[in-house]
């Protein structure tokens, strides 16, 4: 029996910026094949520093990352680049081809993929999320809603081992809300999630972790954390007023 390595191993990682700015204290995080985990913590807590080490944006912290067992280094990066693929939180950052086929092709096609195999990539990421029929349309002319699920197109066109969402929820109506949301649920990936759209997290993610002044402060269910009034009150976390997280009945 093969031993499968978790999608994501992270081992006392700390970081400074080159300002002396000291970001992380040391974090451990493991999480498992297909897991869904939302971060969550107030502004300066150190998410996006661990995000952008996940595929060697920043380097030369103390510690270490690995991503389905390959370390996060110089030598494998464009294979821990394509295993960890970035959703941001404007999709505008990442769409810049004439058309949403030639949005979600550019990074298979940049790696080597040509012809039909292509075209199948393609295909296949646009229907997951459901933009089949705008494949030939330009990107601008798309509702914003409709672009952050090409956005998520173009990174499960790469086939990643991790997909990491900043604030997938922000600016969405309700609709394009729930529609991203079934999206999310359908894939067979592993998700972080970094949000302080808390009710999104609770309906998404079963596990959640609070990163807190460069350390984790709590992992554990996400209900559970939600209602915990003095963990969310240390973190500066806050429900929408009259939401209740121990009413909402968790699926998987």
């Amino acid at each position: 029996m093969t031993h499968t390595p978790p999608s994501l191993e992270v081992r006392g990682l700390a970081y400074a910026y080159p300002d002396g700015h000291q970001a992380l204290f040391g974090v451990d995080l493991t999480v498992g094949r297909g897991e869904r985990v939302a971060l969550l913590g107030p502004n300066g807590a150190g998410k996006t520093t661990l995000v952008l080490h996940l595929n060697g944006i920043l380097t030369g912290g103390v510690g270490t990352v690995s991503v389905a067992g390959l370390p996060v280094g110089r030598r494998d990066l464009a294979e821990i680049r394509r295993r960890v693929g970035i959703v941001f939180q404007d999709p505008d950052d990442q769409l810049f081809m004439p058309t949403v086929r030639e949005d979600v092709a550019f990074g298979p096609a940049t790696a080597g993929l040509r012809g039909a195999a292509l075209e199948e990539r393609v295909a296949a990421a646009l229907e997951r999320v459901g933009m089949a029929d705008f494949a030939d349309r330009p990107p601008h002319h798309l509702s914003f809603g409709q672009r952050r699920r090409v956005a998520v197109a173009t990174v499960l066109a790469m086939e990643p081992e991790i997909l990491v969402l900043d604030e997938p929820s922000s600016n969405l109506d309700p609709a394009s809300r729930r529609e991203l949301a079934d999206i999310l649920r359908s894939l067979d990936v592993t998700v972080l999630m970094v949000t302080h759209d808390l009710p999104y997290a609770l309906e998404l993610c079963p596990r959640a972790v609070v990163l807190s002044e460069g350390v984790i402060a709590a992992d554990g269910r996400t209900q559970e954390l939600l209602c915990d009034e003095d963990l969310m009150r240390a973190h500066r976390l806050e429900l929408p007023f009259g939401f209740d997280p121990a009413s909402v009945t968790m699926g998987t």
